[in-house]
């Protein structure tokens, strides 16, 4: 009985090239026998998919279930070697078939290019609850590994020249074969002795030994933003680790702003709270208010209640180059616990009065 192709690999008929392949890699990913998988599975997924990737293969399976009219493809000469990996070897019967798109990640990357990159490194840095509302600038200074200086970052000697890497004849990448269950096929990996430059110096920078790289120490100033909050991060781009003919990574500092005695912070408001005399809760008053931008006069009104909040506008957290939030002041009606004989002959009056 023929087999159904398209039911191994678990795509419908009308499967495009691109579900198909994807099918395919799926299952062989997770039934290839070096990964601990299925090995009968695998097989089946590969015959299957043998077939239906090459285009004229699969218009004949679909017209006659096989690969012309008397032939099948369960095995046997001319079908498909399930009984053994003989049938693999170089790639037979993948002719056109990308097998580092497919198995690159099992060996090492494939054919993908990567681009290098140095690695990304963080500091902490703790900033005042002021800073931190306004924005500020810090100089930090830290080791890395960073271009070296005296060949800024090439690994030749000043003056000199570079010329053709010997290991990769100046093409940057290594062709290795690479043998698996589907046989021995040839796949590419950065050359390691320029890498992946093609040339390398005629005589090396005697301070980095041509690596390129030195570790140092440097002073680096980093740009707080206005309204940043306790634990986000400042992202500088290229200032992380460097890397010989490859990108810098990116340094990231982790803000932590200190408590403020006086102030909260509420989104873009800023929060305080005010004690007042309760005969200036009663007949209003005006009081000498220091906030983080001087000090200001804040009337109290008459009558206020404990708890009221009264807004300063634009005196908060920064919002953009034209906004900022408001000062959010809570008012805290001060009780006198000890009383002159006056005081409470007054207040006794007041009482009388219904207040």
């Amino acid at each position: 009985m023929a087999k159904d192709y398209y039911k191994t690999l678990g795509v419908e008929k009308s499967a495009s090239q691109d579900e198909i392949k994807k099918a395919f890699r799926k299952l062989a990913h997770q039934h290839h026998p070096d990964k601990g998988g299925d090995e009968k599975k695998f097989k089946e997924a590969s015959e299957a998919y043998q077939v239906l990737s090459d285009e004229k293969k699969r218009s004949e399976y679909d017209t006659y279930g096989s690969s012309g009219p008397g032939q099948g493809f369960g095995g046997g000469q001319g079908g498909f070697d399930t009984s053994g990996f003989g049938g693999f070897q170089g790639g037979q019967g993948f002719e056109g078939v990308d097998l580092n798109d497919i198995f690159g990640d099992f060996f090492g990357g494939g054919r993908r290019e990567h681009g290098r990159r140095g690695r990304d490194i963080s500091v902490d840095l703790e900033i005042s609850f002021s800073e931190a509302v306004f924005g500020v600038e810090h100089k930090v200074r830290i080791t890395k590994t960073s271009a070296c200086d005296t060949c800024n970052g090439s690994g030749a000697k000043p003056g000199t020249k570079t010329k053709e890497c010997a290991q990769c004849k100046g093409k940057g990448r290594i062709q290795e074969s690479v043998r698996t269950i589907l046989g021995t096929f040839a796949q590419e990996r950065e050359c390691t002795a320029c890498h992946g430059s093609g040339k390398v110096p005629e005589e090396k920078c005697s301070s980095c030994k041509g690596a390129g790289v030195a570790r140092k120490e440097q002073e680096i100033t980093i740009r707080v933003p206005a309204g940043i909050q306790n634990g986000e991060q400042v992202r500088l781009a290229g200032a992380g680790e460097a890397i010989q003919n490859g990108k810098a990574g990116d340094l990231y500092v982790r803000i932590h702003v200190a408590l403020h005695k006086v102030f909260k912070r509420e989104g873009h408001n800023l929060v305080m709270v005010l004690s007042v005399k309760l005969t200036d809760a009663i007949l209003g008053a005006e009081y000498q208010v220091q906030t983080l931008d001087g000090e200001i006069k804040l009337k109290i009104p008459k009558g206020i209640s404990y708890g009221e909040v009264l807004r300063v506008r634009e005196k908060g957290v920064p919002i953009d180059n034209k906004r900022r939030g408001d000062l959010l002041v809570k008012l805290e009606v001060k009780t006198p616990t000890k009383l002159s004989r006056k005081a409470e002959k007054l207040i006794e009056d007041l009482r009388t009065e219904g207040i």
